[in-house]
Protein backbone atom coordinates (compact mmCIF):
# COMPACT_ATOMS: atom_id res chain seq x y z
CA UNK A 1 0.00 0.00 0.00
CA UNK A 2 1.12 3.96 -0.91
CA UNK A 3 1.45 5.38 2.39
CA UNK A 4 0.05 9.09 2.78
CA UNK A 5 2.95 11.51 2.76
CA UNK A 6 3.46 15.29 3.03
CA UNK A 7 4.03 15.31 -0.99
CA UNK A 8 0.64 14.02 -1.64
CA UNK A 9 -0.74 16.36 0.96
CA UNK A 10 0.81 19.69 -0.42
CA UNK A 11 -0.48 18.09 -4.13
CA UNK A 12 -3.47 17.70 -3.06
CA UNK A 13 -3.57 21.31 -1.69
CA UNK A 14 -2.77 22.34 -5.03
CA UNK A 15 -5.74 20.86 -6.42
CA UNK A 16 -8.13 22.17 -4.00
CA UNK A 17 -6.55 25.55 -4.34
CA UNK A 18 -7.03 25.20 -8.12
CA UNK A 19 -10.61 24.01 -8.35
CA UNK A 20 -11.34 27.22 -6.09
CA UNK A 21 -9.74 29.47 -8.21
CA UNK A 22 -11.64 28.03 -11.35
CA UNK A 23 -14.72 27.61 -9.73
CA UNK A 24 -14.85 31.34 -7.97
CA UNK A 25 -15.63 33.02 -11.44
CA UNK A 26 -18.18 30.23 -12.25
CA UNK A 27 -20.22 30.90 -8.68
CA UNK A 28 -19.80 34.32 -8.80
CA UNK A 29 -21.53 34.30 -12.53
CA UNK A 30 -24.25 31.58 -11.42
CA UNK A 31 -25.40 33.58 -8.34
CA UNK A 32 -25.69 37.52 -9.98
CA UNK A 33 -27.62 36.23 -13.16
CA UNK A 34 -30.03 34.91 -10.38
CA UNK A 35 -30.19 37.92 -8.37
CA UNK A 36 -32.57 41.13 -8.90
CA UNK A 37 -30.24 44.33 -9.68
CA UNK A 38 -32.17 46.12 -6.90
CA UNK A 39 -30.55 43.35 -4.23
CA UNK A 40 -27.99 45.17 -1.59
CA UNK A 41 -26.53 42.05 -1.14
CA UNK A 42 -22.91 41.48 -1.12
CA UNK A 43 -21.11 39.59 -4.01
CA UNK A 44 -19.84 36.89 -2.49
CA UNK A 45 -23.14 36.10 -0.31
CA UNK A 46 -25.59 33.42 -1.74
CA UNK A 47 -28.92 34.83 -3.46
CA UNK A 48 -31.56 34.47 -0.44
CA UNK A 49 -34.16 35.59 -3.38
CA UNK A 50 -33.21 33.72 -6.50
CA UNK A 51 -35.09 34.99 -9.82
CA UNK A 52 -35.58 33.80 -13.16
CA UNK A 53 -36.22 37.18 -14.74
CA UNK A 54 -33.05 37.77 -16.02
CA UNK A 55 -32.71 34.52 -17.95
CA UNK A 56 -36.63 35.27 -19.86
CA UNK A 57 -35.05 39.17 -20.39
CA UNK A 58 -31.99 38.33 -22.20
CA UNK A 59 -33.61 35.51 -23.82
CA UNK A 60 -36.21 37.84 -25.56
CA UNK A 61 -33.91 40.87 -25.93
CA UNK A 62 -30.91 38.92 -27.34
CA UNK A 63 -32.84 37.13 -29.69
CA UNK A 64 -31.38 34.14 -28.27
CA UNK A 65 -33.90 31.63 -30.15
CA UNK A 66 -32.76 32.25 -33.56
CA UNK A 67 -28.90 32.61 -32.47
CA UNK A 68 -29.21 29.31 -30.51
CA UNK A 69 -30.67 27.74 -33.66
CA UNK A 70 -27.97 28.75 -36.30
CA UNK A 71 -25.10 27.77 -33.57
CA UNK A 72 -26.14 24.74 -33.39
CA UNK A 73 -26.72 23.65 -37.13
CA UNK A 74 -23.68 25.46 -38.28
CA UNK A 75 -22.07 23.14 -35.06
CA UNK A 76 -23.57 20.13 -35.73
CA UNK A 77 -22.81 20.04 -39.19
CA UNK A 78 -19.32 20.89 -39.44
CA UNK A 79 -18.08 18.63 -36.83
CA UNK A 80 -20.05 16.38 -39.00
CA UNK A 81 -18.13 16.49 -42.22
CA UNK A 82 -15.07 16.97 -40.22
CA UNK A 83 -15.42 13.51 -38.24
CA UNK A 84 -16.89 12.01 -41.93
CA UNK A 85 -14.06 13.73 -44.35
CA UNK A 86 -10.70 13.37 -41.25
CA UNK A 87 -11.65 9.41 -40.40
CA UNK A 88 -11.74 8.35 -43.88
CA UNK A 89 -8.79 10.48 -45.18
CA UNK A 90 -6.22 9.08 -42.15
CA UNK A 91 -7.55 5.46 -42.66
CA UNK A 92 -6.13 5.93 -45.60
CA UNK A 93 -2.87 7.75 -44.70
CA UNK A 94 -2.31 5.34 -41.66
CA UNK A 95 -2.85 1.84 -43.69
CA UNK A 96 -1.16 2.82 -46.94
CA UNK A 97 2.69 2.78 -46.16
CA UNK A 98 3.42 3.75 -49.73
CA UNK A 99 5.65 7.29 -50.56
CA UNK A 100 2.29 9.02 -51.82
CA UNK A 101 1.15 8.40 -48.37
CA UNK A 102 3.81 9.82 -46.49
CA UNK A 103 3.67 12.76 -48.57
CA UNK A 104 0.20 13.32 -48.51
CA UNK A 105 0.16 13.70 -44.78
CA UNK A 106 3.16 15.79 -44.72
CA UNK A 107 0.78 18.41 -46.84
CA UNK A 108 -2.30 17.42 -44.85
CA UNK A 109 -0.04 18.89 -41.44
CA UNK A 110 0.99 22.04 -42.97
CA UNK A 111 -2.62 22.96 -42.43
CA UNK A 112 -1.74 22.91 -38.93
CA UNK A 113 1.25 25.27 -39.09
CA UNK A 114 -0.35 27.95 -41.58
CA UNK A 115 -2.47 30.25 -39.73
CA UNK A 116 -5.82 30.89 -41.39
CA UNK A 117 -5.27 35.33 -40.81
CA UNK A 118 -3.33 34.80 -43.93
CA UNK A 119 -6.26 33.74 -46.02
CA UNK A 120 -8.61 35.88 -44.81
CA UNK A 121 -8.72 38.05 -47.86
CA UNK A 122 -8.96 35.43 -50.02
CA UNK A 123 -11.46 33.63 -48.15
CA UNK A 124 -14.28 36.66 -47.87
CA UNK A 125 -13.36 36.95 -51.36
CA UNK A 126 -14.83 33.53 -52.43
CA UNK A 127 -17.28 33.59 -50.12
CA UNK A 128 -18.70 36.70 -51.83
CA UNK A 129 -18.11 35.23 -55.31
CA UNK A 130 -20.07 31.76 -54.30
CA UNK A 131 -22.86 34.14 -52.80
CA UNK A 132 -22.25 32.74 -49.24
CA UNK A 133 -21.88 35.82 -47.37
CA UNK A 134 -24.78 36.42 -44.19
CA UNK A 135 -25.55 32.64 -44.54
CA UNK A 136 -24.36 30.17 -42.39
CA UNK A 137 -23.37 27.60 -44.79
CA UNK A 138 -20.43 29.85 -45.13
CA UNK A 139 -19.17 29.26 -41.72
CA UNK A 140 -19.78 25.26 -42.13
CA UNK A 141 -17.62 25.47 -45.00
CA UNK A 142 -15.02 27.53 -43.21
CA UNK A 143 -15.03 25.43 -40.11
CA UNK A 144 -15.01 21.88 -42.12
CA UNK A 145 -11.85 23.33 -44.20
CA UNK A 146 -10.03 24.86 -41.01
CA UNK A 147 -10.20 21.92 -38.44
CA UNK A 148 -9.77 18.55 -41.40
CA UNK A 149 -5.99 18.83 -40.75
CA UNK A 150 -6.40 18.70 -36.84
CA UNK A 151 -8.39 15.63 -36.92
CA UNK A 152 -7.20 14.20 -39.34
CA UNK A 153 -3.88 14.39 -36.98
CA UNK A 154 -5.68 12.60 -34.19
CA UNK A 155 -6.89 10.16 -36.20
CA UNK A 156 -4.08 8.92 -37.84
CA UNK A 157 -2.03 8.55 -34.50
CA UNK A 158 -4.61 6.31 -33.39
CA UNK A 159 -4.92 4.22 -36.17
CA UNK A 160 -1.56 3.49 -36.26
CA UNK A 161 -1.82 2.49 -32.95
CA UNK A 162 -4.95 0.10 -33.61
CA UNK A 163 -4.20 -3.67 -34.76
CA UNK A 164 -5.29 -4.55 -38.36
CA UNK A 165 -6.35 -7.80 -37.57
CA UNK A 166 -10.13 -7.19 -37.35
CA UNK A 167 -10.05 -5.28 -40.80
CA UNK A 168 -7.99 -7.90 -42.43
CA UNK A 169 -10.73 -10.29 -41.25
CA UNK A 170 -13.03 -8.67 -42.76
CA UNK A 171 -11.74 -8.50 -46.04
CA UNK A 172 -10.83 -12.17 -45.92
CA UNK A 173 -14.76 -12.60 -45.58
CA UNK A 174 -15.16 -10.32 -48.53
CA UNK A 175 -15.54 -6.94 -47.27
CA UNK A 176 -14.16 -3.86 -49.44
CA UNK A 177 -12.17 -1.24 -47.76
CA UNK A 178 -14.63 0.86 -47.31
CA UNK A 179 -17.30 -1.81 -45.68
CA UNK A 180 -14.27 -2.60 -43.57
CA UNK A 181 -14.07 1.01 -42.88
CA UNK A 182 -17.42 1.54 -42.02
CA UNK A 183 -18.17 -1.43 -40.03
CA UNK A 184 -15.88 -2.95 -38.27
CA UNK A 185 -12.85 0.12 -38.00
CA UNK A 186 -15.05 2.91 -37.46
CA UNK A 187 -16.98 1.47 -34.39
CA UNK A 188 -13.36 1.26 -32.87
CA UNK A 189 -12.64 5.04 -33.59
CA UNK A 190 -15.48 6.04 -30.77
CA UNK A 191 -12.75 7.17 -28.01
CA UNK A 192 -10.94 9.15 -30.28
CA UNK A 193 -13.97 10.75 -31.92
CA UNK A 194 -15.41 11.63 -28.98
CA UNK A 195 -12.51 13.53 -28.53
CA UNK A 196 -12.41 15.06 -32.30
CA UNK A 197 -16.26 15.99 -31.71
CA UNK A 198 -15.69 18.08 -28.60
CA UNK A 199 -12.65 20.17 -29.31
CA UNK A 200 -14.40 21.09 -32.39
CA UNK A 201 -17.54 21.55 -31.15
CA UNK A 202 -16.45 23.64 -28.48
CA UNK A 203 -14.26 25.43 -31.31
CA UNK A 204 -16.83 26.36 -33.18
CA UNK A 205 -19.41 27.19 -30.59
CA UNK A 206 -17.63 29.60 -29.06
CA UNK A 207 -15.83 31.24 -32.12
CA UNK A 208 -16.88 34.68 -32.58
CA UNK A 209 -14.62 36.34 -35.31
CA UNK A 210 -15.59 34.12 -38.01
CA UNK A 211 -19.36 35.12 -37.62
CA UNK A 212 -18.25 38.33 -37.29
CA UNK A 213 -16.38 38.55 -40.63
CA UNK A 214 -18.78 36.59 -42.86
CA UNK A 215 -22.32 37.64 -40.98
CA UNK A 216 -21.62 41.02 -40.20
CA UNK A 217 -24.45 43.26 -41.35
CA UNK A 218 -27.13 40.66 -41.76
CA UNK A 219 -30.49 39.39 -39.31
CA UNK A 220 -28.47 36.27 -39.28
CA UNK A 221 -26.21 35.77 -36.13
CA UNK A 222 -24.60 32.31 -33.93
CA UNK A 223 -24.86 32.85 -30.27
CA UNK A 224 -21.13 34.51 -29.45
CA UNK A 225 -22.95 37.29 -31.56
CA UNK A 226 -26.11 37.75 -30.61
CA UNK A 227 -24.30 37.68 -26.73
CA UNK A 228 -21.50 40.66 -27.91
CA UNK A 229 -24.11 42.44 -28.97
CA UNK A 230 -26.56 41.92 -25.70
CA UNK A 231 -23.58 42.17 -23.47
CA UNK A 232 -22.95 46.01 -25.33
CA UNK A 233 -26.97 47.01 -24.58
CA UNK A 234 -27.21 45.74 -21.17
CA UNK A 235 -23.43 46.78 -19.89
CA UNK A 236 -24.62 48.42 -16.82
CA UNK A 237 -27.03 45.58 -15.55
CA UNK A 238 -24.52 42.93 -15.35
CA UNK A 239 -27.03 40.01 -13.85
CA UNK A 240 -28.91 40.30 -17.13
CA UNK A 241 -25.39 39.73 -18.94
CA UNK A 242 -24.02 37.18 -16.98
CA UNK A 243 -27.82 35.51 -17.66
CA UNK A 244 -27.35 35.79 -21.17
CA UNK A 245 -23.60 34.23 -21.03
CA UNK A 246 -24.92 31.13 -18.67
CA UNK A 247 -27.31 30.49 -21.72
CA UNK A 248 -24.44 30.55 -24.64
CA UNK A 249 -22.23 28.64 -22.20
CA UNK A 250 -25.09 25.95 -21.45
CA UNK A 251 -24.97 24.02 -24.51
CA UNK A 252 -21.67 22.84 -25.08
CA UNK A 253 -21.05 22.57 -21.05
CA UNK A 254 -23.71 19.85 -21.60
CA UNK A 255 -22.21 18.15 -24.39
CA UNK A 256 -18.40 18.25 -23.00
CA UNK A 257 -19.63 16.71 -19.59
CA UNK A 258 -21.50 14.07 -21.60
CA UNK A 259 -18.51 13.01 -23.67
CA UNK A 260 -15.23 13.66 -20.93
CA UNK A 261 -14.43 10.23 -20.70
CA UNK A 262 -14.14 9.86 -24.47
CA UNK A 263 -11.86 12.50 -24.41
CA UNK A 264 -9.51 11.34 -22.24
CA UNK A 265 -9.61 7.65 -23.61
CA UNK A 266 -9.09 9.94 -27.46
CA UNK A 267 -5.89 11.67 -25.93
CA UNK A 268 -4.64 8.31 -23.90
CA UNK A 269 -5.09 5.94 -26.81
CA UNK A 270 -4.47 8.61 -29.83
CA UNK A 271 -1.16 9.92 -28.63
CA UNK A 272 0.91 6.59 -28.31
CA UNK A 273 1.74 6.90 -31.74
Amino acid sequence: MKRYTGRTLVLELVMIATAVVIAFPIYVLVNLSLRDKRSGQSILSPTTDPTFDNYRTAWRDAGLGSALLNSTIVTVVSVLVIVVVSSMAAYVLARVTRAWSRIAFVVVMIGLLLPFQLALLPLYSTMRDLDLLGSIWSLILFYSGLQVPFATFLYVGFLRALPTDYEEAAMLDGCSPLRAFTSVVFPLLRPITGTVVILNAVFVWNDFFTPLLYLSGTDTSTMPLAVSTFVAQYLSNYNVVFAGLLIGMLPVLIVYFLMQRSIIKGFSGGLKA
